[in-house]
């Protein structure tokens, strides 16, 4: 899969929505992984790992990628529940203020009981939480916590 140019990357989020699998990661306790984002949109903020589909890449093997890329371990889409589809609208984008995101977001739940060497690409830190933590901060972005709320979403 080939990265696009910043401009076209740009032109891209000024014009349609991007397509994203997020990853509702949970260990043996039930605790949901979230990493605090580096980059925008969501910066600084907690959230669950995920990342976009590339053109031309199967949702199978997007997964693949996004699992290696945030987990630092790819694992299979079957070894995932679909959780269900979500909106997320941003007043940012990577590239600033403008343009806006807006991400049309395939949820996976995903439950690990390996320890993870946890990539610091996107997120500089990661945490552990219960449901209940996560849905009580306000460091946890909403759309973090959407997955956890009922009718937020477009679910199976």
């Amino acid at each position: 899969m080939d990265w696009l140019s910043a401009d076209c990357f740009k032109q891209i989020i000024e014009c349609t929505p991007l397509v994203s699998v997020d990853l509702i990661v949970r260990n043996s306790n039930g605790e949901v992984l979230l990493g605090q984002r580096m980059n925008r949109p969501a910066k600084g903020f907690w959230f669950v790992p995920g990342g976009r589909i590339l053109k031309n890449e199967t949702l199978s093997d997007a997964f693949l990628r996004l699992t290696e890329a945030e987990l630092g371990q790819s694992f299979e889409i079957t070894s995932a529940r679909y959780h269900g589809l979500y909106e997320h609208f941003y007043s940012d984008s990577v590239f600033g203020d403008q343009p806006d995101t807006h991400y049309v977001v395939n949820a996976f739940e995903l439950i690990i009981d390996a320890v993870l060497e946890l990539p610091k690409t996107q997120h500089n830190k990661y945490q552990w939480l219960s449901e209940f933590d996560l849905l009580e901060r306000d460091d946890v972005h909403c759309h973090s916590k959407w997955y956890f709320e009922p009718d937020k979403g477009y679910t199976a």
